[in-house]
């Protein structure tokens, strides 16, 4: 109730100094919109077809000339994903909510920092989805119009890439385009050597060893990849996740060699960043490595690429290979550490502001 008289409040301020026959203008809150990634609103091959042709048509995803890629996009891709795509979501599908699992942490996400921000009445926390729904514009537009003329949006990814940070940038900045009465904004910058964020992945990776019953000999932190002319093109995603890799080695205190870094989901012909995580875990244990953990330091939330492509697949290749301890440590999701890391980000932020 005290929020929505402060609001009322101002909206009339404004409203009394404006002429006759304006339309009411509310004003004086800020916004914090948290984005990820984004998902498909079904498993079905029409609801996959659209949002693999959302993602796969981004630019920053796929820098080929649009002469080369789209024939192969319209002509094979999306006429022969959808459906595998569509089998692999299944299987991690959350079916109580109807929805990916991305969805409903990023949704839990946005609701535990709503509550943590509750002593600031005039701050308004939503979330949207850079491919999918909600969207970024449709959410931008709602917050505006609850009265939002500051705003701080939250790419939750750690590490920078023009592939997942810069083509959420471009997406709100393209809303805000449209608008003809802009909100100020900030953007929450990538996090990846944040002592906060550090230490949350190393308290995650303790506290789920403790739980597996075995000692992994090798923890893999497997990071998604992006193609080699990306990194020599100058995107400093590579140089982000080997310095996560090393400051979670140092606060862990392991020995060289015991933590290693990999690289997951290539696509298409080119090169990507190396070691690959499924050739690497075949290559373990085929070399005699009984026991290994993999984590996913760049995923905030868990989704397809953590739950069916490593949980599941990693973990069948490494026990087809020989190997007998497999465990995956789950993404920083909405616990304890990973609100801990979402709500230090938005409170420096929001310093200033709130």
């Amino acid at each position: 109730m005290a929020m929505k008289t402060k609001i009322d409040t101002v909206e009339a301020k404004a409203v009394g100094k404006l002429p006759a026959g304006h339309p009411p203008v509310k004003i004086g809150r800020t916004g914090v919109l948290l984005v990820n990634l984004g998902t498909p609103d079904a498993t079905d091959y029409r609801s996959m077809r659209r949002y693999l042709s959302e993602f796969l048509s981004d630019r920053r995803v796929i820098e080929w000339p649009r002469i080369i890629w789209y024939p192969i996009l319209h002509g094979i891709v999306l006429n022969t994903r959808p459906k595998k795509s569509g089998a692999a979501y299944d299987k991690i599908w959350n079916t109580q909510r109807n929805e990916s699992p991305l969805r409903t942490f990023t949704r839990s996400q946005a609701e535990k920092l709503a509550e943590s921000l509750s002593g600031h009445p005039d701050v308004h926390v939503e979330w949207a989805m850079r491919y999918g729904n909600p969207s970024i514009r449709s959410v931008l537009g709602n917050m505006t119009a609850a009265g939002c003329d500051r705003i701080v949006m939250f790419p939750l990814y750690p590490q920078y890439s023009a592939t997942t940070t810069a083509t959420v940038n471009d997406k709100f900045f393209e809303a805000l385009q449209a608008m003809r009465w802009q909100p100020a904004v900030r953007t929450v910058p990538p996090y990846h050597d944040e002592p906060v964020y550090i230490e949350a992945l190393a308290r995650s990776i303790e506290k789920h060893l403790a739980t597996v019953g075995f000692e992994p000999e090798v923890v893999i932190a497997s990071y998604h990849g992006i193609p080699q002319s990306y990194f020599k093109n100058g995107d400093p995603y590579h140089c982000h996740c080997m310095k996560t890799s090393r400051l979670l080695e140092q606060r862990l205190g392991w020995q060289k060699g015991r933590l290693m870094t990999c690289f997951q989901s290539r696509f298409g012909p080119e090169e990507w960043l190396q070691p690959y995580t499924d050739k690497t875990v075949e290559q373990l244990a085929r070399d005699g490595v009984r026991s290994i953990a993999v984590f996913n330091p760049g995923f905030v939330s868990d989704c397809l690429e953590t739950l069916e492509e490593i949980a599941g697949e990693a973990g069948e290749i490494f026990h087809e290979a020989g190997g007998r301890n497999f465990t995956h440590i789950p993404c920083l999701n909405d616990s304890d550490e990973g609100m801990d890391v979402i709500e230090a980000m938005v409170r420096r932020e929001l310093s200033g502001w709130v």
